[in-house]
């Protein structure tokens, strides 16, 4: 027999999931749609089910656990609590659910701490103890590892670097506050950057060209890379914010490495480039030179389904 875990992805509209061996081969994979079903009961029979098919699949394999990503996740309770983009209104004991109808160890986290457990077992991190998981995508979401654990805090929801304050009085954030780190410095902060400079600045720029609908991080990103002046001044003011954010992050936790992931990350060396030049500028004198600013080290066609995964391998092989 082989053991394998299921490692399981929530998403606003997809959730997707697959069976994962110990060195992190994904096995076979599959995904339902989260947005078809509004009653959490029901998704969670139909989650199963799709589980148990990919587990007929072959008889060789063994399910011994199953980690899950999942927005607003609380690990100490297994439960999804008040999540703005998903259906199940209020607090939902997502883990007791699943345990019921799957008798195996089941995790819960955010995806942001999935990413970090799947950098640490499967990625760039695996010699590391200290580091951090940017995810860059709609939002800004952090995993913080000190001394080879992921920081959860008493609530379960710690490590929130997404919603730290960088710009008193600043952009209006889905969270209720004002100048959000992930309002300037996320997929979509980029697009409010490049929105706002268009009616600032005077050059020419094809993204005018763009309604401002279909302006995307790619797109902009792409126009960067063309030398558009609007975009890579907004690519440059989104790294300076990026930047101060990672320096703050640095004096509480002193990191080995920072791991940059998702789609603004797709950017390369024009994202990573000025990020570096202006932690070094910012940053603390004492820990000048002592931090490094990587991509991440898993594919991210994979990295949900290996995040939710790694979850459960590292619960397992304590």
């Amino acid at each position: 027999m082989k053991d394998v875990v299921a490692g399981i992805d929530i998403g606003g509209t997809n959730t997707v999931f697959g069976l994962v061996d110990k060195s992190g081969n994904i096995i076979s994979e599959n995904s339902l749609k989260t947005t078809d079903y509004p009653e959490i009961q029901n998704f969670v029979s139909a989650l199963v089910t799709a589980i148990n098919k990919l587990m007929e699949g072959d008889a060789a394999l063994k399910l011994i656990g199953i980690g899950i990503g999942a927005p607003n996740a609380n690990y100490h309770k297994g439960t999804i609590e008040l999540a703005p983009n998903l259906a199940w209104k209020g607090i939902v004991p997502l883990a007791e659910y699943i345990r019921k109808k799957i008798d195996v160890p089941v995790t819960l986290t955010n995806d942001a701490n999935a990413a970090a457990m799947g950098e640490m077992i499967f990625g760039g991190a695996k010699k590391m103890k200290d580091f951090i998981v940017l995810t860059l995508g709609t939002g800004l979401g952090s995993g913080i590892v000190i001394n080879g654990e992921v920081v959860y805090g008493h609530t379960g929801f710690a490590g929130e670097l997404g919603h730290t304050t960088v710009v008193p009085g600043g952009r209006d954030c889905g969270c209720g506050r004002q100048g959000c780190l992930e309002t300037y410095a996320s997929a979509s902060g980029l697009v409010r950057t490049v929105l706002q400079m268009l009616s600032d600045m005077r050059e020419e720029s094809p993204l005018r060209d763009i309604p401002p609908s279909a302006l995307t991080a790619r797109k902009i990103s792409e126009a960067a890379a063309q030398n558009d002046p609007v975009a890579l001044e907004a690519m440059d003011y989104t790294a300076e914010i990026l930047a101060f954010g990672i320096a703050n992050s640095i004096v509480f936790s002193s990191p080995e490495a920072i791991f940059l992931f998702g789609g603004l990350a797709q950017a390369g060396e024009m994202l990573f480039g000025p990020v570096r030049k202006y932690v070094d500028e910012n940053v603390q004198p004492i820990f000048k030179g002592t931090v490094k600013i990587l991509p991440s080290g898993v594919p991210e066609s994979n990295a949900a389904v290996l995040g939710a995964a790694a979850l459960a391998w590292n619960g397992l092989i304590r």
